[in-house]
């Protein structure tokens, strides 16, 4: 007859077993997956990057056909200079402070 403290032991060391496997399976994935967010934001920072980049590239793309525009369209190029003087005062100011 087999003892019943026996066979508990053993069930137990199995549990544990599995217990065990399943951790290191949980660890491997989070691992993965932390591998995998820092990749993604990675990338989202290039992409921050490169649209901010291009956002720049349009603003003077913009100023450009301005500046070439008509004697009609003076008025227009001088509000966005002065946008432009305006928007370089605000970032001295955040500069200063």
């Amino acid at each position: 007859m087999v003892d019943p403290n026996t066979e508990l032991v053993a069930e137990l060391g199995n549990r544990i077993d599995r217990l065990a496997e399943l951790y290191q399976n949980a660890r491997r994935e989070n691992e993965l997956l932390r591998n995998e967010v820092a990749q993604l934001t990675g990338q989202l920072k290039e992409a921050i990057a490169s649209k901010a980049e291009a956002e720049e590239q349009l603003g003077h793309t913009k100023m450009a056909k301005v500046l070439e525009s008509a004697p009609e369209d003076v008025q227009q190029t001088k509000s966005r200079i002065s946008q432009i003087v305006r928007e370089i005062d605000k970032c001295i100011a955040l500069l200063n402070r």
